[in-house]
């Protein structure tokens, strides 16, 4: 188990929401999917999801799960209402790369919202990628209202769940792109977008 580790990056003014990163690949789509919360909603959130948990398991992997499991997760996900932003972009020049995009393109995002919280699911040692992104993103924002950042576990942190949950769907298309678009408030692919 890692330890939570948070750095606390400047933004201009109050803020509210949580936000909770994970991501998937799909051949060569790399996909960056944030779930985002608000306060008041993190407890019940935490709880529904623990309610999906299946004896001995200690977190919701959609890959993992089977076909009608993953349809009854998903129906429950879109019943509670969470939001999420989906940001993909090619491999063509590398995994990396195409994380730092979206992972740039987000922080940017939740800057906007205004977001005091992000997690995101551990890479372990290439954790330290996204530090360097995030601050050089921010830059030398005022830090009247910092924005806490840090990575975890899936089993530490159940709102990271929402994000794999959507990933998976959003990367496989079809009709589980269908089903998780009620969730999606936004998506962006960043081969086709400009500033």
């Amino acid at each position: 188990m890692i330890s939570s580790w948070r750095h606390a990056l400047p933004m201009a003014t109050t803020v509210r929401q949580h936000a909770f990163a994970d991501e998937s690949r799909r051949n060569d789509r790399y996909l960056l999917v944030v779930a985002i919360i608000n306060p008041g909603d993190l407890t019940r959130l935490r709880k529904l999801l623990r309610s999906l948990l299946l004896p001995g398991q200690k977190e919701v992997h959609f890959k993992k799960e089977d076909p009608s499991r993953r349809k009854a997760i998903l129906s429950r996900l879109v019943e509670c209402g969470p939001v999420a932003h989906v940001y993909q972009r090619s491999c063509a020049a590398g995994e990396e790369r195409a994380r730092e995009d979206c992972l740039t393109a987000l922080v940017l995002d939740l800057k906007a919202i205004k977001a005091s919280r992000l997690v995101l699911d551990s890479r372990e040692e290439r954790d330290e990628h996204d530090l360097r992104t995030i601050r050089k993103v921010l830059g030398k924002a005022p830090t009247t209202a910092p924005l806490v950042y840090e990575h975890m576990w899936g089993n530490q942190e159940e709102l990271l769940w929402i994000a794999d949950v959507v990933g998976w769907c959003y990367g496989a298309g079809g009709d589980w792109r269908r089903r998780v678009m009620p969730v999606v408030a936004r998506a962006v692919d960043l081969d086709t977008w400009s500033t």
